[in-house]
């Protein structure tokens, strides 16, 4: 009887020790939802930088998206690998690039559709699964864009230096959404579906977004300041991919949502 006891008493205690560990997510990806800094009175946000606030305390959010990076230079530079480290039997892994692939002017980030780009995501999510997590591909968040389309590269990372120049939203443009990442924002799904993990279709969302909110609406949502709004930005700031913190706060709302859609082990930990 003793003996049985015993064993009663073992596995209460590594359930609730089970029942106790803290869920991680981990975070690869580029400067939409990469962690910030905030000194200084900066406003820029990274709506991964904010996740946490729409999960309960029972919820560890490992934020390693940084600025610039792509499905190849995340790679290459060994940050993936330390992620891979850090990756225990039971962790999700939240996956969004795009934004730095499409560019076909730097070989050190221009990943190609049909072949490059693809297979990285391959790998991130393979490897994930190697280690025991759940990986989640998310497609690129949608840039703030009613002008007419362009074939031009847009430099993301250089409208941090843009100063605000006005009106020129409607030049050329209208009242419409338009798209800049073409196959690249489709890619993601496509992979999930192969390899049958978790899609957030992240392009819609804030596409969605964007277009609900209008020209004007949506430029609460960005860097987007006249001369001497934010004393941060003196000269103002003209930048309609990267987000501030109302921008970040209402995206990370709107993709824990689908999270919790799309993840419904995860759905139960959201506030």
């Amino acid at each position: 009887m003793k003996k049985v006891l015993l064993a009663l008493m073992a596995v209460m205690v590594l359930c609730a020790y089970t029942d106790n560990k803290p869920v991680r997510i981990f975070m690869v990806g580029d400067s939409t939802m990469a962690n910030k800094d905030t000194t200084g009175g900066k406003q820029e946000r990274g709506w991964g930088m904010v996740l946490h606030e729409f999960f309960k305390n029972d919820v560890v959010i490992d934020n390693h998206a940084v600025n610039g990076r792509s499905t190849k230079s995340f790679i290459n530079e060994g940050r993936w690998q330390k992620v891979l480290d850090k990756l225990q039997p039971g962790d999700y892994v939240v996956i969004q690039f795009g934004h730095n692939d499409e560019k076909k002017n730097d070989p050190n980030r221009y990943t190609e559709v049909g072949g490059s780009f693809d297979n990285n995501l391959r790998r991130y999510v393979n490897e994930a699964k190697a280690k025991g997590a759940y990986p989640i591909l998310l497609n690129c968040v949608a840039r703030r864009n009613f002008t007419a389309p362009s074939d031009k590269v847009i430099d993301d990372e250089g409208l941090r230096d843009k100063v605000f120049e006005g009106g020129e939203d409607l030049k050329g443009g209208g009242d419409k959404l338009q798209d800049t990442h073409g196959a690249y924002r489709e890619v993601p799904r496509a992979i999930a579906k192969e390899l049958n993990v978790p899609f957030i279709d992240a392009n819609k969302v804030t596409s969605d977004l964007e277009q609900g909110l209008g020209v004007e609406g949506s430029k609460k949502l960005h860097m987007i300041y006249a001369p001497g709004e934010c004393p941060a930005y003196p000269k103002g700031r003209q930048d309609n991919t990267h987000y501030n913190q109302i921008g970040a706060r209402i995206v990370a709302g709107l993709l824990a949502i689908e999270i919790g859609k799309q993840v419904p082990e995860l759905k139960r930990h959201l506030k």
